[in-house]
């Protein structure tokens, strides 16, 4: 089992329609009915999460809250401006700054920084649709994240994201 785990959410299915600025953007219905699925396999599958970072967008803040309502004592959020159109090395300089007593961290997030994060630290392609999760495993502390080999363990979109191990 490695030390750490780190989930990668991408938001669940925005809605266009109302004209709303990027970062206002609301779930659409098929956002609401998707989010509490991603968070059903997560209580499911990976049980105790001990920290969440989500971009303070609206969409990433109300996947968030779908997905926690179905987690058994969900972990507060930290909502990180940087998140927010953040680039795989933004988001990897957040990850490095994680306490080392979490050790399953999710992150809800955006494209194309969480795909090219799942990507770089797996070493392989990862494209991630809407409402993906990428889990992915790695023994080392959050602050050398980059420089330790990771593993993907999970990947998809629930109901049934395939393991990969």
């Amino acid at each position: 089992m490695p030390e750490r785990t780190l989930i990668l959410l991408r938001h669940a299915k925005s809605d266009w329609s109302g004209g709303e600025a990027d970062v206002d953007r609301p779930l659409n219905k098929r956002g609401l009915r998707e989010a509490p699925i991603a968070g059903a396999w997560v209580a499911g599958n990976i049980g105790r999460v001990d920290a969440a970072v989500v971009s303070p967008a609206n969409r990433t803040r109300s996947t968030w809250k779908l997905v926690s309502a179905e987690l058994d004592g969900p972990p507060p959020a930290r909502f990180d401006d940087v998140a927010y159109g953040a680039s795989p090395a933004e988001l990897l300089d957040i990850l490095r700054g994680l306490p080392d007593d979490a050790r399953t961290v999710i992150v809800v997030g955006h494209n194309p920084g969480i795909e090219g994060l799942a990507s770089l630290l797996t070493n392989g392609s990862v494209s991630m649709a809407t409402s993906a999760l990428a889990v992915i495993g790695f023994d080392a502390p959050w602050s050398s994240l980059d420089a330790s080999p990771a593993v993907m363990r999970a990947f998809g979109r629930p109901p049934a994201p395939l393991p990969v191990d």
